[in-house]
């Protein structure tokens, strides 16, 4: 099957998937209850990217000083708190993790 329809056909159905409950949050009253809860998921679905990256390594916990990784997101953290700005903090976390590689 060509590489180009399969592409085609997945964004189709992610785009379905997500119109669809757009529309259905439109249509339909949501409970506050379960607006409440939807509030949360963002920052539960960045945990569970983010968290193995820092603190595996392989299928081991790594919580070593030489962890690149882990003190680049440290810095990070830090950024985000004192600056609140998205972008700034995802350069500053490269830059950081690309020196401590190049080093």
């Amino acid at each position: 099957m060509n590489i180009w329809l399969v592409m085609a056909l997945g964004g189709l159905v992610t785009f379905g998937m997500r119109f669809s409950l757009i529309y259905l949050f439109g249509r339909f009253q949501v409970p506050e209850t379960m607006r409440r809860a939807l509030h949360y998921v963002p920052p539960a679905v960045l945990s569970a990217i983010i968290f193995p990256e820092l603190f595996m390594h392989g299928d081991e916990l790594y919580l070593a000083m030489d962890n690149d990784r882990l003190f680049a997101g440290l810095i990070a953290i830090i950024v985000t708190w004192y600056g609140k700005n998205t972008l700034i903090t995802i350069i500053v976390g490269m830059i950081v993790l690309f020196l401590l590689r190049s080093v």
